[in-house]
């Protein structure tokens, strides 16, 4: 007699995979040597969401050695000089595209013309969601630039989402230490111009209590770099976005990319952050307006 076997009632758990890194462009010593190693190791993890700094956005066959085909694009519209910008790529189609010009100070203009936030509105097997690519002003005295800038992002994701249940990512190079007034604004630990949100970082949320840098004395590119007499630093970030009761995603796994040389060759002065969401389970009521009365 044969039987045949009884199938899992247990359907899979829709993921998505995002990814954030600073590639520390052309312009910056070993290029060559390092780029092969970024698309490497992108083109490994097979990430859904994509946020690159410091990229060849005018170079379109870069762009796909690093990435990889099949994605959806959109660039920052102001790149330097030479050519580098911000980039967010996706497994779908970017079914709306807004882009926040950050340069809210004349030292912020002059320091970083691509200063800003893209938000593009995605389809995903885990539901709707609004994503953000932010990069604010990097020098290190710009706190009062880059919480205004968290402020005004903030603003803009809470008004485009309205009562809509979307979820909403923020992610990229962000400048500042966990400890930062923007970065405590954006995990809810502050409010700031009658604004307050909740951002789970997914790093905190993994690694409870692991300082976590990215931008790391260890790695020669930083040592021997122009920031050689500044502290190790977490700059980099994966935020999630809270409802009323916590997150609307699961942070799954998260961990830092190309923390490590490959054959002697250090990919970037940043190592990249790579986190793995999920759906919360069926019935747990996370989505839902901020504003909604408990």
């Amino acid at each position: 007699m044969t039987t045949s076997a009884t199938p899992d009632p247990t359907p899979p758990v829709p993921t998505v995979r995002a990814l954030t890194m600073n590639v520390f462009g052309p312009s910056n010593p070993g290029w060559d040597q390092r780029h092969p190693l970024i698309g490497e190791a992108i083109r490994s993890l097979a990430p859904d969401i994509v946020a690159l700094q410091e990229v060849p956005v005018d170079t379109p066959e870069v762009l796909e050695r690093l990435i990889g085909p099949g994605y959806h694009l959109t660039h920052f519209s102001r790149p330097s000089d030479d050519g580098v910008a911000g980039t967010l790529a996706t497994r779908w189609p970017h079914r709306l595209v807004t882009e926040i010009d950050l340069r809210v100070s004349e030292r912020s203009r002059e320091t970083l013309p691509w200063c800003a936030a893209v938000l593009v509105e995605l389809d995903t097997p885990v539901g709707r969601m609004l994503v953000t690519h932010h990069k604010p002003s990097w020098p290190l005295p710009f706190e009062r630039e880059r919480e205004e800038q968290a402020v005004l992002v903030a603003r803009a994701i809470e008004e485009h989402l309205g009562d809509r249940d979307l979820h909403a990512l923020v992610l990229g190079d962000f400048d500042a230490t966990p400890d930062s007034a923007g970065m405590r604004f954006w995990r809810g630990r502050q409010p700031v111009e009658q604004l307050s949100v909740s951002y789970q970082d997914a790093w905190e949320y993994a690694h409870p209590g692991e300082p976590g840098h990215t931008f790391d004395l260890a790695n020669p590119l930083v040592r021997d770099g122009e920031f050689t007499t500044a502290a190790s630093r977490r700059i980099d970030y994966v935020l999630v976005r809270g409802g009323l009761r916590g997150p609307t995603l699961r942070v799954t796994d998260c961990r830092r990319v190309l923390d490590q040389p490959v054959g002697g060759v250090w990919a970037s002065d940043h190592y990249g952050v790579v986190v793995d969401l999920a759906a919360p389970p069926t019935g747990v009521p996370v989505l839902g307006s901020v504003s909604t009365p408990r």
